[in-house]
């Protein structure tokens, strides 16, 4: 039997990345899918990969009247969310002499206010048994020149992802964290870093990996597919860190 077989899963941040990585294994493995993206483009390609079953929304998490939507739409369809993945985010690395408050708030929005108001109002949907996952990263618990903004956002889901793993446990609900090392995904083509800057941002990140190397989507979705399935049914509060041994080298 596959590990989600009959499960209903909503990914946010679904239709690039990581997400859309996790939205390919959680259907292989025999669950709904439902996936979020801001970008048309993005949603249509991932129309094309995973087929007409997987229903693709066009949806901003900063955007509450959005998450509003987003649920009612998933309670009307499928009457359920038996695993939710938090995992819609964005990265700026500015100086702090460089963040303005614009910039400074549309990060927090995304990142953080999105995240705990998509679980706030997903959660009349998820059942005893359910499973909420929450994509942190390692900033939250390193010092990045320059992400002083993006690792307290991380630092902030990091930490929702023990309060309320204690919270609704009683509940039955388990919540866990995956935090990502550097891994090969579009979002270094949108930090705000200038010309060239990706391509020796991943240089620099990967000399730091013990393994020499960025990670990928497919490696992160492992992850979350374990976190989302029976197979880890007394895992709760937990945060997996899949960064090729950067944290811990």
């Amino acid at each position: 039997m596959s590990k989600l077989e009959n499960k209903i899963a909503l990914i946010t941040g679904g239709s690039t990345g990581i997400g859309l990585a996790a939205a390919q294994l959680f259907q292989a493995e025999g669950a709904q899918v439902i996936a979020t993206g801001r970008s048309e483009a993005n949603l249509a390609e991932g129309r094309k990969l995973l087929g007409p079953k997987a229903l693709f929304v066009k949806s901003d998490t900063s955007n509450l009247a959005d998450i509003d939507a987003l649920i009612e739409q998933v309670r009307l369809k499928f009457g359920r969310i038996d695993v939710l993945f938090a995992n819609a985010g964005v990265a700026h690395f500015s100086p702090i002499g460089q963040v303005t408050p614009d910039a400074f708030d549309n990060e927090f929005n995304i990142n953080v206010r999105g995240l705990f108001f998509t679980v706030q109002k997903a959660l009349p949907l998820i059942p005893s048994g359910g499973s909420i996952l929450f994509t942190s990263s390692v900033v939250s618990r390193t010092g990045f020149p320059d992400s002083s903004v993006y690792s307290a956002t991380k630092a902030a889901i990091r930490s929702f992802g023990r309060t309320l793993a204690a919270e609704l446990a009683p509940r039955g609900i388990r919540v866990n964290t995956i935090s990502p090392g550097p891994i090969k995904t579009p979002i270094f083509d949108k930090m705000g870093l200038p010309e060239g800057g990706a391509q020796q941002f991943e240089t620099n990140m990967a000399s730091m990996v013990a393994l020499k190397r960025l990670g990928t989507p497919e490696e992160v979705a492992k992850a979350a597919l374990y976190l989302a399935s029976e197979d880890s049914s007394f895992v709760v509060g937990a945060e997996i860190v899949v960064d090729g041994g950067l944290v811990e080298f």
